[in-house]
């Protein structure tokens, strides 16, 4: 009867230890997905706004240069993004999904930019064209 009342005993001491384990990890589980989100928000942000600060570069120079400029860039576009939106001509809006919901990253340009921009996630090649009054983005 003493061998039986051993195994129990250190049958309940570990589910004791496993429960207690099981409470300290499941926070820090959840601590650790919120954080790597709110990372990768970041990250992605920083790259929109950098993708979008390199075609307006190269908008401005090609404008300037005139006519039968063109140059192309390659970007890397995360997988945030909902829309973007050239409509404005000065400007260029990147709108993006966030845990806060949505968000904007604004560009501005000193020339008049148009045409589209990808919203899907990937590499692109971006070639952006000189035209008399205006610059033409496309993407492939």
């Amino acid at each position: 009867m003493d061998y039986a009342k051993k195994e129990a005993q250190i049958s309940v001491e570990y589910m004791v230890l496993i429960g207690f384990v099981t409470v300290i990890t499941i926070p820090l589980v959840i601590i650790y997905h919120t954080f790597n989100q709110q990372f990768s928000e970041e990250i992605s942000s920083t790259q929109i706004n950098q993708v979008a600060k390199k075609i307006v570069d190269a908008a401005e120079s090609v404008y300037y240069l005139g006519e039968p400029s063109q140059t192309t860039i390659k970007i890397n576009v995360p997988g945030n993004i909902e829309i973007v939106d050239l409509s404005a001509g000065y400007e260029i809006v990147y709108k993006i999904k966030t845990s806060a919901g949505e968000s904007d990253i604004v560009q501005n340009s000193a020339v008049n930019i148009t045409g589209s921009l990808p919203a899907n996630p990937g590499t692109y090649t971006i070639t952006v064209k000189a035209v008399s009054d205006h610059v033409e983005v496309s993407y492939s």
